[in-house]
């Protein structure tokens, strides 16, 4: 659905192009708790708001959608490594945000394809 579109690809490069944000141990940590967690959060409340303004969605459609997150959650923790383990900075917050909000660009795109 997502994840074998250039899109996706494009993606994963812009996020190894900013890697260097997440090699920092910068003081200002953010209480939103690790990168990942918080990549988990907000692709979550994400994927949410695609369901939510496609409705005519079918149950397996919305299950081909799960399980896409499913496997940018894995692919994330793949780039990031033990990086994703640390506590998120205010920087990191805001490069998540923007990321996962690009993710969601991606299933929107997808969704007006496959459904008339």
């Amino acid at each position: 659905m997502v994840t074998d579109k250039d899109g996706y690809v494009h993606l994963i490069q812009y996020l190894t192009e900013h890697l260097h944000l997440f090699e920092t141990n910068d003081a200002s940590v953010e209480d939103a708790g690790s990168v990942l967690e918080l990549f988990e959060e907000q692709l979550s409340a994400q994927i949410i708001m695609v369901c939510g303004q496609n409705p005519q969605l079918s149950f397996a459609q919305r299950n081909m959608v799960i399980r896409e997150i499913d496997a940018i959650v894995y692919d994330l923790e793949e780039i990031l490594g033990s990086k994703g383990n640390h506590q998120a900075t205010a920087q990191q917050s805001i490069f998540v945000t923007e990321f996962s909000g690009l993710i969601k660009n991606l299933f929107d795109q997808e969704i007006e394809r496959m459904v008339p």
